[in-house]
């Protein structure tokens, strides 16, 4: 017998948006990102401009959350084209949302209101 294993859907941690064309925007995920799955939550690099995941220890301005991957994407070797939810009004679930491992819960929480500060708000 054949198990099958469903894997996360592009934008399944949206629950509602104001409008698709405005709150998601195409950027650059830095190379050595690696396969972000929909959900993850990003932080943009300062210089440069490009996205990685939230790093929260960092000092390049990955440690402030700017943003959910949309759909998957592989930035394991090089820089790749993704879509990101940027702003809002929108709301995302946020039992699906993937935080970077080993976060805690006042790094979670800090991340929770930058997100808000962009109408991203987790219910």
């Amino acid at each position: 017998m054949t198990t099958l294993t469903e894997g996360k859907h592009a934008g399944g941690f949206l629950v509602w948006e104001v409008l698709r064309d405005y709150i998601r925007e195409t950027v650059t995920i830095a190379s050595g990102a690696g396969k972000l799955a929909p959900g993850t939550v990003l932080g943009k690099i300062t210089t440069g401009g490009k996205y990685t995941v939230l790093t929260p220890g960092a000092t390049n301005g990955s440690q402030n959350a700017a943003g959910i991957v949309w759909a998957g994407v592989d930035a394991t070797d090089a820089d790749a084209p993704g879509v990101v939810v940027l702003r809002g009004p929108a709301i995302v679930n946020r039992h699906e949302i993937i935080w970077p491992e080993g976060a805690t819960e006042a790094q979670i929480t800090a991340a929770t209101t930058a997100l808000a500060a962009l109408g991203i708000i987790l219910r």
